[in-house]
């Protein structure tokens, strides 16, 4: 099937189109630039992949899927022409402003009969795979809560402004990490750091706490701007613990040149020394690895488009997403906890 990229800022060069080239059943058929220096990344990556100026000139050329990874305030008409155009898409998290908007767009994709997906790609992080299996392996007993952490010493990359963020960015990745893992969201409480950008206030930090309608918590944070990197889960539950800090080895293996193309088998497992551990009363035990793999996410969407199935993440999975941060913005607004709708 063949796939083109709408946007090749760090999004498009680094987490999809190395990915994309890594799935089977996937060809990249084209890729819309214009500005000339990004034009020049694009051929100096990709010289046979065709270069497009707009979204609507690569539809006419023809493509069964298009990725929209344009800045967040540039993705609802873009999503929006190619629904129209018939091509399913995925759309770069957060694929809408808000909840309202995403109800918008999934209701436009099912008028047309569109697969319409959202790059949650985090899902297959390889930290994320083993603490899933460890949940569903009842490794911990019953659970109790979570604990998420994504700090990362990356200030150029924070968004500022109204419709940036990084509840929206880094935000949009640990609560859908943390609805997979525990279950749906009844409430939220936040609290969110804000620094004044040129774009305007931004949130550059923020703690939630979630809390899930099975009766369990996940407390979900991140920052950009404190200098310090590091990725934490930990999970509690009647039986013990487990707790793992790893390295985000596919986003250090992409910025260091490495492709998921080249040694497919090898890729995405954290370094031994970087196992999450198990802690219960019977001892530790460090827990291998699973694959991370986002090319994994493309091969489930293009079966979904071939075969009729569920795509790797529905829009009512991503709107439940877009849900729980609209209501955090309130929360932190208006120092309340609030109830999901």
């Amino acid at each position: 099937m063949k796939i083109g990229i709408v946007g090749y800022g760090t999004g498009g060069k680094h987490f999809h189109a190395p990915f994309i080239v890594a799935a089977q059943g996937l060809e990249l058929a084209g890729i819309v630039a214009r500005a000339p220096a990004t034009i020049a990344k694009v051929k100096a990556d990709f010289p046979d992949v065709p270069i497009f100026a707009s979204l609507t000139e690569m539809l006419a050329a023809g493509v069964d899927i298009v990725t929209i990874t344009t800045p967040p305030q540039t993705r609802r008409e873009l999503v929006l022409e190619a629904i129209d155009a018939g091509v399913a898409v995925i759309a770069d998290k957060p694929f809408a402003p808000d909840a309202k908007t995403g109800r918008e767009l999934a209701a436009a994709a099912r008028a047309k009969g569109v697969v319409l997906s959202v790059y949650h790609n985090r899902r297959y992080d390889a930290d994320i795979l083993t603490l899933k299996k460890v949940i569903e392996e009842q490794r911990v007993g019953k659970l109790w809560r979570l604990h998420n952490r994504m700090d990362f010493d990356d200030a150029l990359t924070l968004e500022g402004g109204e419709t940036g963020g990084l509840l929206r960015d880094l935000g949009s990745h640990i609560v859908d990490q943390a609805i997979w893992l525990m279950g749906p969201v009844k409430s939220v409480y936040a609290q969110l750091d804000i620094v004044e950008l040129p774009e305007g206030p931004t949130d550059a930090s923020f703690v939630l706490t979630l809390t899930h309608h099975n009766g369990t918590h996940s407390y979900v944070s991140a920052t950009k701007l404190n200098r310090m990197v590091c990725r934490e889960l930990r999970l509690y539950g009647e039986k013990g613990s487990y707790l793992s800090q790893g390295s985000d080895v596919q986003a250090q293996a992409i910025f260091a040149g490495k492709r998921p193309a080249d040694d497919l088998a090898g890729w995405g497992y954290e370094q031994r020394d970087r196992w999450g551990v198990l802690q219960r009363a019977e001892g530790n035990e460090a827990v291998p690895s699973e694959q991370g793999a986002y090319h994994a996410y493309y091969e489930a969407f293009a079966d979904a488009v071939r075969n009729g199935t569920e795509p790797p993440v529905t829009t009512d999975q991503a709107i439940e997403v877009l849900a729980v941060l609209d209501a955090a913005f309130i929360s932190a607004r208006e120092n309340r906890v609030v109830t999901i709708a």
